[in-house]
């Protein structure tokens, strides 16, 4: 007498990063026109926080490149062999992202001592100038990413690393200032060392919640407890047990659970009323869009295999 029903979907359901790929498109433009100007800038200038700057948004090109790939082929039509379809390319991405993150801020602490072994002059003025245009040309990409970086990983993976350089252009026009008016530069390399401060906390947060997506943990903002005693509220179901709620996506959240049903009242009113009541249930309080439920009499789960438990 189980009965399995499905609401929503997950293989038709668009990723919450479909919506923003234009914006992406738009970043990932701004970041190549920056990247060539923050290369010519270090080069003329000597600047390492211009140079650690640049790598920075080499990586935002990368992880922005990477974040619309998985957009691409995350919300392709499921496959046979794949029910979900690709949606988990957002989160891996994500992740890339991340290692991307470490890695510049790794190499940036390296050249920051190898140039204490070794000083380079810096021209105080022209770094200025290009921070300033670094500086504009960020902040334009934030505007676009603000909203999409609520609603997906894969977008806020791309919103962090713009926000890193946003930061980091703001560290070259201080040091450039500080160049100017005292001559001390040494401002720089403190510069390049604040940039890859602020990239590292934000890289291991975004790290972490991509990695509990892949381990399918519960999202964060669904409490698992509450789930269950509103699914019990649902008229005629005493027991629920094998709850999970995981996430495929960001946007995407799943539920499948075996609910036990009185007897009387699945003679009474049926699965179908049942289901109903559970989807209405679960949509309307916890925005789950797909949910899988095994409709169960009383006495059922004795006769279940353990592997279920």
């Amino acid at each position: 007498m189980g009965a399995g029903h499905q609401h929503g979907g997950g293989s038709g359901h668009a990723t919450a990063g479909a919506a923003h790929r234009g914006r992406l498109l738009i970043a990932f433009g701004i970041a190549a026109v920056l990247l060539v100007a923050e290369l010519i800038g270090a080069a003329l200038t000597g600047s390492l926080a211009l140079l650690a700057d640049a790598g920075h948004v080499a990586t935002d090109l990368v992880g922005i490149g990477m974040a619309l790939t998985a957009i691409h082929f995350a919300n392709r039509p499921a496959a046979a062999g794949r029910t979900f379809g690709m949606a988990r390319l957002e989160i891996l991405a994500a992740l890339m992202n991340c290692l991307l993150l470490l890695g510049v801020g790794g190499y940036i602490v390296f050249e920051a001592f190898r140039r204490m072994q070794q000083p380079a002059e810096i021209e105080g003025g022209l770094t200025m100038v290009f921070g300033v245009v670094g500086l504009a040309l960020n902040c334009v990409s934030l505007l676009l990413l603000m909203k999409g970086q609520k609603e997906s990983l894969n977008v806020r993976g791309a919103f962090l690393e713009v926000l890193a350089d946003t930061l980091g252009s703001v560290a070259v026009i201080a040091s450039a200032l500080v160049i100017l008016l005292t001559g001390w530069q040494q401002a720089d390399l403190v510069a390049s060392l604040l940039i890859a401060a602020m990239i590292v906390p934000r890289t291991f947060k975004l790290g972490r919640e991509a990695v509990e997506v892949l381990l399918e943990s519960a999202p964060r903002d669904v409490d698992i407890h509450e789930v269950r005693e509103h699914m019990l509220g649902v008229e005629g179901v005493s027991d629920v047990h094998d709850l999970h709620v995981w996430t495929i996506t960001s946007g995407m959240p799943v539920v499948s659970a075996h609910v036990v049903v009185d007897r009387e009242v699945l003679d009474a009113v049926g699965h179908e009323r049942v289901l109903h009541d559970l989807q209405d249930c679960l949509g309307g309080h916890f925005a789950v869009e797909h949910c899988t439920f095994q409709l169960e009499p009383d006495g059922h789960v004795a006769h279940e295999s353990r592997v279920c438990h």
